[in-house]
């Protein structure tokens, strides 16, 4: 599942919650407001750890592709996830 930038853009941040799977020093270059950092190869390993099937997160890495193929298999898992289509570079684009 996957929901576009605009789309997201109209969210409020501060009511969801939101994940840079980007390695640690991406993140800190820059992120989307409210994020915090799980880096794929920490969340995919232990995915029970950092997220509550009662939740929604929205996940986002560079491009949009990493985030998607991790939503598909967390969701696989019974977590509700979404992938923030385009990424971080979208969202500079759009904000």
């Amino acid at each position: 599942m996957n929901i576009d930038i605009k789309e997201f853009l109209k969210l409020d941040f501060d009511n969801i919650n939101i994940i840079d799977i980007r390695n640690t020093f991406d993140y800190r270059r820059g992120h989307i407001s409210g994020s915090i950092n799980i880096p794929s190869n920490y969340l995919i390993y232990n995915f029970s750890k950092y997220l509550d099937k009662n939740r929604t997160y929205y996940i986002y890495c560079n491009s949009g592709i990493s985030s998607l193929n991790l939503v598909n298999k967390l969701n696989s898992f019974g977590y509700n996830t979404i992938s923030i289509d385009g990424g971080y570079n979208k969202y500079l684009l759009e904000k």
